[in-house]
């Protein structure tokens, strides 16, 4: 077996398990480091550059954590904190359900003109949230959207599509098209 040199990749999981310590998955029971970890994997589908596959399993460190970027820079090095950070939310002053819609725009074009790399980082993220909308809507149907801050479907059918479009330089790769096939499946079509 050949080996490689894992070794930045092993010291991203460790920190971002302590970082997401004792944390849930929203309505899920279950730890909230399953998150990250799926989208490592879906992330390690398209490549293997373990800076990537770091970026994805610290992905949420600095929008859900203590953690900032030049924490993760002193770490991990520039170029993974710099994948994280185009990953992360913009934090705006007001509640969360207040500035969901300003900041999903946010998102969707921050992402829309990312390179071509944090885009891999991003679609190991939304794919792992759109894996996990898909099931739990179609365990609990309507009800499943009470979880969230903002709980209009058709907000999140916007957001979702609006992250397909900022994703499209990935069509067809694997991942892409079964987050797009997600989409439609919960959402419909446009």
């Amino acid at each position: 077996m050949a080996k490689i040199d894992s070794s930045l990749l092993d010291r991203a999981i460790k920190f971002a398990v302590e970082a997401h310590a004792n944390v849930e998955r929203r309505g899920k029971g279950f730890p909230y480091i399953v998150h990250p970890m799926e989208a490592m994997v879906i992330v390690s589908s398209i490549t293997p550059d373990q800076e990537l596959l770091a970026a994805a399993a610290l992905h949420d460190t600095v929008e859900d954590t203590d953690t900032t970027v030049e924490q993760l820079k002193e770490l991990f090095g520039e170029r993974v904190a710099n994948l994280v950070a185009w990953e992360s939310d913009e934090k705006l002053p007001g509640s969360d359900s207040e500035t969901w819609h300003k900041r999903k725009q946010l998102a969707i074009d921050h992402l829309a003109s990312a390179p071509y790399e944090a885009k891999v980082v991003a679609m190991g993220d939304k794919l792992s949230n759109m894996r996990a909308i898909a099931h739990d809507y179609a365990v609990l149907g309507d009800a499943f959207w009470n979880r969230f801050h903002v709980t209009d479907p058709k907000e999140h059918a916007w957001h979702y599509r609006g992250l397909m479009n900022s994703l499209s330089e990935l069509a067809g790769t694997q991942p892409y098209e079964e987050f797009k096939s997600l989409v439609i499946q919960v959402f419909g079509e446009d």
